[in-house]
């Protein structure tokens, strides 16, 4: 009987972290570049029980569920028009880079801006860079050069917020930039809303199970006792 509670509480631990993930993906349906996450879930103890070299999976009994690969899906999204000369998007892949307090950050964001010493920045004031790592100026007319702009390949892209990543920079990437367009967001709206019902359904799923576990918990501790 406690086993039934432990993988019921497991079962809506990982919904709950599945949630959050959706949840910040439809928070960013319309932010330029964004990138969504994916997850997949299996049993704990499958995970812990798989022959390592057949992949053929040790046991029936599972003693809960768990979230065992997250990613986030870097493919290029549909671009948008903006007109905007210092809205600039990459066609293909790559990343601009951002010069930041914690570093070198990159992203699929083009929505930059003039900073006040005249440099392309981006919404949070970080100088936008070149591929050999300097800022960059605005011309006198408000526009800039796409070519200009560095167009980064990164290894082992990781999101950390904001729109930014880390990761391993590895040269001049495919893409190319261009101006008077916005990437758009990544996320798509149908898929997060199913998944986001799907998974509360899951989570009360779990919910009733411990309901129904703690009710016979107690039928037997209040009556069975007292059967002659």
């Amino acid at each position: 009987m406690d086993r039934g509670l432990y993988i019921a509480a497991s079962g809506m631990l990982t919904e709950m972290a599945r949630q959050d993930l959706l949840a910040n993906d439809m928070a960013n349906i319309s932010t330029a570049g964004y990138k969504a996450d994916r997850v997949t879930q299996r049993s704990f103890k499958d995970v812990l029980l798989s022959n390592t070299q057949t992949g053929a999976t040790v046991g029936p009994i599972g003693t809960g569920a768990a979230i065992t690969r997250q990613v986030t899906d870097l493919t290029p999204q549909v671009q948008k028009d903006t007109g905007e000369p210092l809205d600039l998007a990459i066609s293909g892949t790559g990343f601009f880079a951002v010069r930041t307090g914690q570093g070198v950050r990159y992203t699929r964001d083009g929505a930059f801006q003039t900073g006040k010493n005249g440099e392309l920045v981006d919404q949070l004031n970080n100088p936008v860079l070149t591929q050999t790592g300097q800022t960059i100026k605005v011309d006198p007319d408000g526009t800039v050069d796409p070519a200009k702009l560095g167009v980064y390949k990164l290894n082992n892209a990781k999101k950390i917020g904001d729109g930014n990543f880390t990761g391993t920079p590895a040269g001049k990437d495919t893409g190319v930039a261009r101006s008077g367009a916005l990437e758009g967001s990544g996320v798509d709206a149908s898929r997060a809303m199913i998944d986001m019902i799907a998974s509360l359904r899951a989570f009360e799923s779990g919910q009733k199970v411990i309901q129904t576990i703690d009710q016979s918990l107690e039928q037997a501790s209040t009556k069975v006792g007292s059967v002659t």
